[in-house]
């Protein structure tokens, strides 16, 4: 019997948000390709501690850790208690994020900061504290970002603008770790079916029926879609792989 070796045996990985969707669905991917999972959270403990459970009945390594990537304080603790835990960091998937639609007349200072705080400077900040834990022989960066940052949505400047800079902080710390051999890429997902989606109603929306009816292959995506795709950019089939955004929308454009 040929026994198939893990493609992340040995290594560690953190995802924030990953409780539930995408998050979740990449945090028990990894696992499930050997790598040792920190699962954060902000605030749904029941959720991590599902995630954690799945991936230890399945024989992997997981912990839940709860922090508010918004926050430097909670961000320190996150990585210490990650460096306690496992010793060291290979992989990082920035995938704690939200999304505030608005027009442009109703965008106000507390709807710009707190989409630019979360998914711009805890992104920033996340990679900061794992560069340090990372070892001689580099890692994975994957940092989750949309297709909404190339393709125009109404009511989305907001949203739209922070993951813009999400592809731009990508090409330019993949210029800049590269030679600590600390690879960055992004994943530029289309509507996700996830709990999110769901609770702001947008999976039986309007919206979802358009963007369904545009997409070559005839759906939106789901968790696992997006998941497979975060274990090839943090394995070594993607080894000469950097900069890069990888948009997976079933043809969407």
């Amino acid at each position: 019997m040929i026994t198939k070796t893990k493609k992340l045996a040995g290594k560690v990985a953190v995802v924030t948000g990953a409780s539930k969707g995408i998050g979740a669905s990449i945090a028990k991917h990894l696992a499930a390709e050997g790598a040792a999972v920190v699962v954060n959270y902000a605030s749904s403990k029941k959720g991590a501690d599902a995630v954690v459970n799945e991936i230890t009945k399945n024989g992997g390594k997981a912990i839940a850790v709860q922090a508010n990537v918004a926050k430097q304080a909670d961000i320190n603790r996150l990585f210490a208690k990650t460096k306690r835990a496992f010793g060291q960091i290979d992989i990082l998937v920035n995938n704690a994020g939200i999304y505030e639609f608005a027009p442009l007349e109703s965008v106000t200072e507390e709807h710009f900061q707190k989409q630019f705080g979360l998914n711009v400077l805890s992104l920033i900040r996340a990679s900061q504290a794992a560069v340090k834990l990372f070892g001689p022989s580099g890692g994975s960066i994957v940092n989750i970002s949309s297709i909404v940052s190339t393709l125009g949505f109404p009511n989305a400047a907001v949203y739209s603008g922070t993951k813009g800079a999400v592809d731009a902080i990508t090409r330019s710390l993949a210029k800049e770790l590269g030679p600590r051999q600390i690879r960055v890429n992004a994943i530029n997902p289309g509507m996700v079916e996830t709990e999110g989606v769901h609770a702001a109603g947008i999976a039986e929306s309007e919206m979802r029926k358009q963007v369904q009816a545009q997409t070559p292959l005839g759906r939106i995506g789901q968790p696992q879609d997006i998941a497979t795709a975060a274990v090839f950019l943090a394995s070594p089939d993607s080894a000469w792989i950097t900069g890069e955004t990888l948009t997976i929308a079933g043809g969407f454009h």
